[in-house]
């Protein structure tokens, strides 16, 4: 499945922060720099979604605060159940 998501990176603890619209906003302590905040958002779903980081991958927005993450070995409805759902 794929979900986009907004990163604010430098935040000051790492946390999921809820939907914003359509994309899941998450802050991470990392900084953008030499591609720590991608790592960070990478475990912090892995940790959230009790899947192995490996089955999460940034497929677009490397480099932007938007990105669109896959998830592999979840399927959405279980993802919903984990995240919830962004309000209509």
């Amino acid at each position: 499945m794929q979900i986009d998501i907004k990163v604010v990176p430098g935040a000051s603890t790492d946390q999921i922060s809820g939907w914003l619209g359509s994309a899941l906003k998450l802050r991470v302590r990392a900084a953008p720099e030499k591609d720590k905040a991608n790592r960070a958002v990478i475990a912090l779903l892995a940790d959230a979604l009790d899947v192995p980081p490996a089955t999460i991958r940034i497929e677009r927005g490397q480099t932007r605060a938007l990105k669109r993450v896959a998830i592999d070995d979840i399927e959405p409805a279980e993802f919903t159940r984990r995240m919830g759902r962004p309000d209509p």
